[in-house]
């Protein structure tokens, strides 16, 4: 097996993104993200590609961005967070942006950054034992791309984001309206690629323009703008060292990210 964080294939004329880097949940670290952007081009740039399916090599599709790089980093201030964030959501948005359709197939986690791909992509299919939430909240950390509230309503958007429950199941998501399809264990990848099927059989010309057309509807709305503005609130939350936030970093310097979330987990109630 290739240790490069991404590998593409291609299949019928739908071109298929995988994440591996399953030891550690798929992560989001920088050669990922840089290997993503670069993949995503080069299905853009290929005609035989007619749609793009991203799913996670492993046990999980991911469990978000890479805590620990972030750590290591030492990221601190406005500007510095100002920049990392905006690295991330460029990398989350380039499925909303894509010309060609994106589909995501999750299966085991799809937890915090991962979540919001899912929801920038434009179909999402699920294993029915697949878990999902954006914990962020619970750490003291900011939603690099607040998409939850177009993808889903209102009181929805806030269930996801103001509890930061990371144990939302498929079957809810699906009632939320983020997932397309809930299927059994094992047939996420079948599942996305049968969709993609569907719209690559179309008119590309069509499929592409009605996606713009559909985008530009969210545009009118000033999403644009709104996901800007919810990304400085991102950056004033990571900037500002709470006493949660403090601790759990503490506690993941000296003990691991095990401990850290066990300690998360425990603040809850």
């Amino acid at each position: 097996m290739t240790d490069a964080p991404v590998t593409t294939r291609i299949e019928g004329r739908t071109g298929i993104l995988t994440f591996n880097r399953p030891r550690v949940m798929n992560a989001f670290n920088s050669d990922l993200i840089d290997s993503t952007h670069a993949a995503i081009d080069a299905f853009q740039a290929d005609d035989r590609v007619l749609a793009i399916v991203v799913h996670g090599e492993g046990r999980c599709f991911s469990a978000g961005f890479d805590m620990k790089e972030s750590a290591a980093k030492g990221i601190s201030g406005e500007d510095q967070w100002r920049k990392a964030l905006t690295t991330d959501f460029d990398f989350i948005m380039q499925f909303w942006n894509s010309p060609k359709p994106t589909i995501a197939a999750a299966h085991g986690f799809c937890i915090a950054g991962a979540m919001e791909i899912l929801m920038a992509c434009d179909l999402a299919v699920a294993d029915e034992g697949t878990l999902f939430g954006e914990p962020e909240v619970r750490f003291g950390s900011g939603i690099v791309a607040l998409l939850a509230p177009y993808v889903t309503g209102p009181k929805q958007a806030k269930e996801i984001l103001l509890t930061g429950n990371d144990r939302i199941t498929a079957a809810r998501c699906h009632e939320m309206g983020l997932l397309n399809r809930v299927v059994p264990d094992g047939n996420a990848l079948e599942a996305a690629l049968a969709l993609a099927q569907q719209i690559t059989s179309a008119s590309a010309k069509s499929v592409q323009m009605t996606k713009a057309a559909i985008n530009r509807t969210y545009a009118l709305a000033r999403m644009r703008e709104a996901l800007a503005e919810a990304l400085e609130v991102g950056i004033a939350i990571e900037a500002d060292e709470s006493p949660e936030r403090m601790e759990f970093n503490r506690i993941r310097k000296e003990l691991g990210l095990k401990a850290a979330l066990e300690w998360r987990d425990s603040q809850v109630g």
